[in-house]
């Protein structure tokens, strides 16, 4: 039997360096390849032995992993933040990268972090699009009244952007420029294209037979609808990679950073290692769900009473975070206690 190699891969936009080794850290062989699927499928039937590979996490990682795998007797993908700390050298390029990835997994030392199934990430991409678009949509609503309070026009908030409104309002414009009139409407029927968009992907991912239930059960939770059951179910992937509830709290970055040394111990605001995406959505959610959630509302107000807000509200989303990994992990819908 061949003996194992140990491949350690730095990504980037156009190529790939690569380090392969022995268990004893003989090199094999070392350089730089394009990273396109086809030289990255010649490279992988190259190796003349099973192999073991390693590689950062990138934004190239996904679909990197994806041809390698089926190649790999195993696969594995390095937390960036955890390698940057393990593997700073004073000598830096991307051939030392590749050694020192190379060298962290032959000696079992590869700071692993969690990759979803493609099928999960596919649908994942589809709802951060979905996100984008509504983010953008924000924009668009903020330029509109922008360009109203440049010329001193008077409206009603609350009604701006409703057709009938809005269409009224442009009607009843008088000496005003004919550009502002154009961008006005310009800016509505953008608005409309983005909000049929974002709807058509919503409903495109609750159909979606992997979603489907899931979603169902995760928003019988007090607070949680459909775009907060989706984030959850996509950014988390596989529940059962969590076995404490702390753990899935932290990688939603509902924790602060701790610093200790000696007898003194230091802790400072939420962490920014931490899932954006996730973040955001739940705290998002527990502001809501506080005034809809008797239960959540006594953990508000208990938690207020110790602090601020701000804290408050991260107490609703910790306590947020614990129900959807119950569900999730349980596959059953959310049950109440008794108050």
């Amino acid at each position: 039997m061949k003996e194992l190699y140990y491949v350690g891969m730095d990504i980037h936009k156009k190529k790939i360096a690569y380090c392969i080794k022995t268990k004893e850290g003989h090199l094999i062989g070392e350089g730089e390849i394009d990273s396109c699927k086809a030289v990255l499928e010649r490279f992988a039937r190259g190796i003349d032995a099973p192999w073991i590979g390693a590689m950062e996490a990138t934004m190239f990682t996904g679909y990197v992993y994806d041809t390698l795998v089926e190649y790999a007797k195993e696969l594995k993908v390095a937390n960036p933040l955890q390698l940057k700390a393990i593997s700073a050298s004073k000598k830096k390029n991307d051939r030392v990268d590749a050694r020192k990835i190379c060298d962290l997994l032959r000696v079992d030392l590869l700071p692993e972090c969690y990759m979803s199934n493609p099928k999960i990430r596919e649908l994942r991409r589809v709802l951060r699009y979905r996100n984008l678009l509504v983010r953008e949509g924000t924009r668009f609503k903020n330029k509109t009244a922008g360009l109203l309070m440049e010329l001193g026009i008077d409206y009603n908030k609350s009604r701006l952007h409703g057709k009938k409104y809005f269409n009224a309002l442009v009607d009843n414009l008088h000496d005003v420029p004919a550009s502002v009139k154009d961008l006005l409407t310009f800016n509505r029927s953008t608005l409309e294209l983005f909000k049929t968009c974002q709807l058509r992907l919503i409903n495109g991912l609750v159909r979606h037979h992997l979603l489907h239930e899931r979603v169902e059960r995760l928003t019988t939770i007090p607070g949680v609808g459909v775009v907060m059951a989706l984030t959850w179910a996509l950014e988390i992937g596989d529940p059962e990679r969590f076995a404490q509830i702390k753990q899935a709290v932290s990688y939603c970055g509902l924790t602060s950073a701790q610093r200790e040394s000696g007898d003194k111990s230091l802790r400072g605001p939420i962490s920014k290692q931490r899932n954006k995406h996730l973040q955001w959505m739940v705290i998002e959610c527990a502001k809501l769900a506080a005034r809809t959630d008797l239960r959540l509302l006594k953990v508000y107000e208990t938690a207020l009473e110790k602090g601020n807000r701000n804290k408050a509200t991260l107490a609703v989303a910790r306590k947020l975070v614990a129900y959807l990994l119950a569900v999730d992990k349980s596959g059953n819908e959310f049950v109440p206690r008794a108050l």
